[in-house]
């Protein structure tokens, strides 16, 4: 089954679909409350699985780098201390997990980010993200069955 995993712009965390009604997602927290709250309309909302990390050839999606760092870090959390990494610590960090990266593109934030995001993935235990974030495997199974 595939989890929608969200983000949603000027929220922290991570989301996960619940349900849906007429003018509103229901979405639930990836942290230890497991709040359930309402996500509107004017809010940002993006799922996990339509984004994509800038490389010098073509997008490289992002289940595929979670995929990288998951084999990095032997999928635990990273143990690189992402909040206090200067510049220079953080690219080089990232171009082990993504050799290609866009460096003219690809901010410090974006990469902050992403450890952030695969931190709270691996602790809630998700650590399949071709299966769980990447929609043509979810298909590919489906089909197979």
């Amino acid at each position: 089954m595939l989890e929608t995993i969200l983000s949603i712009s000027g929220k922290p965390g991570l989301y996960k679909l619940v349900s849906s009604g007429k003018m509103n997602l229901i979405v639930e927290t990836l942290d230890e409350n497991r709040r359930r709250v309402p996500a509107f309309a004017t809010d940002r909302v993006t799922s996990l699985s339509d984004i994509a990390m800038y490389t010098d050839a073509e997008d490289v999606p992002l289940w595929q780098v979670l995929k990288n760092l998951g084999e990095k870090e032997g999928l635990k959390e990273a143990a690189f201390d992402y909040k206090k990494a200067s510049s220079a610590d953080l690219r080089a960090y990232f171009a082990e997990v993504l050799p290609a990266f866009d460096r003219d593109r690809v901010r410090d934030t974006d990469i902050k980010k992403l450890i952030q995001w695969y931190n709270i993935l691996v602790k809630y235990g998700i650590t399949d993200f071709e299966a769980t974030l990447n929609p043509e495997a979810g298909a590919e199974e489906e089909t197979a069955e």
